[in-house]
């Protein structure tokens, strides 16, 4: 069977995205169909109140589309889960890869998803932000543990307060200005560049301070 074309690929789940400050290629989606995201971002004190996913670049009309392409793809998830295995497997030549740098997980068989792209693609350290803890919840209770090449940091859902969550507290977590962090994002200090760290896909890493923005 002819492979396919990089072309076809895309024409399925859309293009990769690139983040600006990443060492590698990501996937997002539109920030506006977060659900957790979009419940609290109403709450001025939540992390989600001023989301960098609904300003900037991510507000460009082709942005969008792209995103929307990318959303629209998840309908038929095991062709999703089945192209997208082939795609990063294809296009990501480091060891890293990011979901959603907008946007948020959409169910428990999204998650299902991710996770056997992951086994997939065993030579590949995926990172994946989530606020969505019941669906990881579910998917754990049921499977038990995630492969050890995908890290999922729960997301806090209040600035200056840690992310927290019943059966899930062996994951790491992420934070915006939670003062007891023990690592803090250097991009800040470093061209808004990830440079040599990796601590948001290091397991040992238990939590990731982030400045607003």
């Amino acid at each position: 069977m002819k492979r396919p074309t990089l072309k076809s690929l895309e024409a399925i789940v859309g293009t990769l995205s690139v983040p600006s400050k990443m060492p590698c290629f990501g996937y997002s989606i539109p920030a506006a169909y977060c659900i957790v995201g979009g419940r609290i971002s109403k709450d001025p004190k939540s992390t989600c109140a001023s989301c960098y996913a609904k300003k900037g670049r991510y507000i460009f009309p082709n942005v969008l589309a792209a995103m929307e392409k990318r959303f629209q793809s998840l309908k038929n998830i095991d062709l999703w889960e089945e192209t997208m295995t082939e795609l990063i497997g294809r296009k990501e030549k480091s060891e890293w890869f990011r979901w959603h740098d907008s946007g948020d997980l959409q169910s428990v068989e999204h998650l299902n998803a991710i996770v056997n792209i992951a086994n997939n693609l065993p030579h590949i350290e995926f990172w994946i932000p989530s606020r969505e803890y019941k669906f990881v919840r579910d998917w754990k209770l049921k499977n038990g543990k995630f492969p050890k090449n995908l890290i999922i940091r729960l997301s806090a859902y209040f600035r200056g307060k840690a992310a927290k969550a019943r059966y899930l507290e062996d994951l790491p977590t992420s934070t915006v200005g939670w003062k007891e962090s023990p690592h803090e994002c250097p991009a800040q200090h470093q061209g808004n560049q990830c440079g040599d760290c990796r601590a948001c896909w290091d397991p040992k890493t238990p939590n990731v301070d982030y400045p607003l923005h």
